[in-house]
């Protein structure tokens, strides 16, 4: 799956033409090619360029930089978003231009320029580097996204529309963890929770039962209640109750991964297309947009454009290489072309788009 991070939320990778081109230092990339497509080709130095960009915006991928299906994933990404931004109009490049000069701005002043220099140094990136990358992800995604039309969005609205429904949901959880951390089996939490079904079911009141039991920090302290909330920021089992579970009644209790759930919806509105905000249709358009980039990579790119990857073995390193991985380049030359760069892991805080609806209790990432 294409990871659209910056497009989703920076909002989530363009690459220039053909043949060698000049390296962002200023020389002429002597690497050895690894790659070559359909009009152009990946040198060593700019792969490990590219590996290093993804590090710096997710440290914990280091990993994931030693596995061969990662990195060939990496690699055909990276062709992909060339390959793509070498199609792209000018009017198209321009405002992919504009709106990653844009998120880069924003994403700097947020960091604090001090974080966000350490973030690059750590892996020897510049910001002309991190900016090329950002833009070849907003070019690319903009291309994308002018192929999607609003007849499309409505599509997907109406085949999805359940996820708009806001509901305002009142729940006491009894964790599968006490209190005090200690373990709590589930027989263990379902006995409780019937427990406390039942005062509710005797006219007790709601909120105070939720302060004296509830056992989610995001909803205790507010009498359980999360007020209008999309019902797709919260995991399966508690959505599906969010959904059906008949108003005001108090439903049995809901198995999830955190215990178990004593739910009472209050109010359940569902959503017309012509009720979705600006930003949520764009957000649908997105999604659309990055399917096409699955597809694209899945198809098109694999059959037809890619020629030939050769990647280099991979080599533990504790040099200067901020990877962690070796593939026999110096990752200080910075010996890359304009603009190399993926979609995948451009995205810092992909997930922290979803809702916080609940800690620890119902909510989940989008």
């Amino acid at each position: 799956m294409m990871l659209i991070a910056l497009v989703a939320v920076l909002a989530f990778s363009v690459m220039a033409g053909c043949g060698k081109k000049e390296a962002s230092s200023g020389g002429k990339d002597t690497s050895k090619v690894i790659a070559t497509y359909e009009g152009g080709e990946i040198t060593e130095n700019e792969f490990d360029r590219e590996q290093r960009i993804v590090l710096a915006l997710q440290p914990q991928m280091e990993q994931f930089m030693q596995m061969e299906d990662f990195r060939q994933y990496l690699i055909k990404q990276e062709i992909a978003y060339e390959y793509l931004e070498s199609k792209a109009d000018d009017k198209t490049k321009e405002a992919g231009k504009k709106k990653a000069e844009e998120q880069f701005d924003l994403m700097k002043s947020s960091s604090g320029e001090e974080n966000f220099k350490k973030m690059l140094d750590a892996q020897k990136i510049t910001e002309a580097d991190f900016k090329n990358y950002m833009v070849r992800i907003y070019t690319v995604m903009e291309s994308e996204r002018q192929k999607i039309s609003e007849d499309d969005v409505k599509k997907e609205f109406e085949a999805t529309k359940q996820d708009y429904t806001t509901a305002s949901v009142r729940h006491i959880l009894i964790n599968f963890t006490d209190p005090e951390g200690k373990e709590r089996t589930s027989e263990a939490a379902l006995k409780l929770a019937k427990e406390v079904k039942a005062k509710l079911d005797k006219g007790e009141d709601f909120a105070a039962l939720a302060k004296q039991y509830s056992e989610d920090p995001g909803s205790k302290d507010n009498g359980g209640l999360y007020e209008n909330v999309e019902v797709s920021n919260w995991v399966e089992a508690f959505k599906q109750a969010a959904l059906t579970q008949p108003l005001n009644q108090i439903g049995e209790p809901v198995e999830t991964e955190y215990g178990y759930h004593i739910i009472r919806v209050e109010a359940r509105t569902e959503k017309k297309y012509e009720d979705l905000t600006q930003e949520q249709k764009d957000m649908i358009q997105t999604t659309l947009a990055s399917n096409k980039l699955d597809e694209f990579m899945s198809g098109d790119l694999e059959k037809k454009i890619i020629k030939k990857i050769e990647l280099p073995k991979v080599e533990t390193s504790t040099g200067e290489n901020g990877t962690g991985t070796n593939a026999g380049t110096d990752a200080g030359t910075n010996t890359d072309k304009e603009g190399s760069g993926n979609a995948g892991n451009a995205g810092t805080g992909g997930d922290g788009a979803a809702n916080d609806a609940g800690t620890n209790g119902a909510n989940t990432s989008k």
